[in-house]
């Protein structure tokens, strides 16, 4: 007997455009066949990181912001960000919530990115710190004191690695990416910032085949 068919989702919790694929990405689960498993793996955007972002990089993400609000109109994005957080280029202590979350299932891990999602791009907090991660953990039900103990420990790190080399050994090296694998074949699905149904139908091509 064949396994399911499984859509893997490679993102990053502090990736702006995974932040606008969201709503999307929501309704691609919702309407999905039943048949198919979703599987959420982390990309990895940036190494642990104590130095302050570079100007050039700040600049940059900035206007990434900027583009997606082209792009995709409805996404919210809070400016204030830049003038009241130091940014550190590091997404990796982000990540490791997630996958802490994900440990006590699968709800906790949305709620997770969810919640780093908000408070980075809506909230202008940054979710790169420590503290405010374990104020993330406490806000959506996890125990705090156990977050805060696992969350730099060798063995979360670890698990990180593990998706980040699932996902760069089926070529998922940009965020947000999608890819289905059915029986032994693992095949790209190309995604769209508005438009659900293109994404869907194009996933349903791929099971026919």
């Amino acid at each position: 007997m064949q396994p399911d068919p499984t859509l893997y989702y490679i993102h990053d919790p502090m990736c702006s455009w995974c932040y606008a694929f969201r709503p999307v990405w929501t309704e691609i689960q919702q309407q999905l066949d039943t048949s198919v498993s979703v599987q959420y793996i982390l990309g990895g955007l940036a190494p642990d990181s104590d130095q302050p972002m570079p100007p050039e990089t700040r600049a940059y993400i900035r206007n990434q912001w900027c583009k997606i609000i082209e792009t995709v109109p409805d996404t919210l994005f809070n400016f204030a960000f830049w003038e009241q957080c130091q940014p550190v280029r590091s997404t990796y202590p982000a990540c490791r919530a997630v996958l802490l979350a994900r440990q006590q299932g699968k709800e906790y891990e949305i709620a997770m990115i969810h919640a780093i999602q908000d408070a980075y791009y809506q909230q202008a907090r940054n979710p790169s710190e420590r503290n405010a991660l374990c104020t993330l953990a406490q806000q959506i039900g996890l125990d705090s004191d156990v977050f805060a103990s696992a969350l730099d420990d060798d063995t979360t790190q670890q698990a990180l690695l593990a998706d980040i080399g699932f996902a760069r050994s089926i070529g998922g090296n940009s965020f947000p990416s999608l890819f289905l694998q059915q029986n032994d074949t693992i095949q790209s699905i190309a995604h769209h910032y508005t438009d659900t149904a293109k994404v869907l139908h194009t996933i349903e091509e791929a099971l026919a085949r």
